[in-house]
């Protein structure tokens, strides 16, 4: 018996690669945050950006520190 979940690609089927976001199909996903963000001043967004990132940025930071930059031998100034 065949699988009815799949797209047969005849004229007149409902299944398909439109529907299914992982197949390539034209779906607009909806980011709440990026449009609250949008409204907030260029200059807050960035201290928002540093404080969500803070760890991470700290973690770099003693990582450069404690081994030096990466590829540092290949920089040209």
């Amino acid at each position: 018996m065949k699988n009815e979940s799949r797209a047969t690609g005849k004229p007149g089927s409902t299944a398909g690669a439109d529907t299914d976001p992982n197949k390539g199909g034209k779906v607009q996903a909806v980011d709440q945050k990026t449009s609250d963000d949008e409204t907030l001043p260029r200059e807050e967004r960035e201290r928002l950006w540093r404080i969500e990132n803070a760890e991470a940025i700290a973690e770099q930071n003693e990582y450069v520190a404690k081994h030096g930059l990466p590829f540092a031998k290949y920089r040209q100034f």
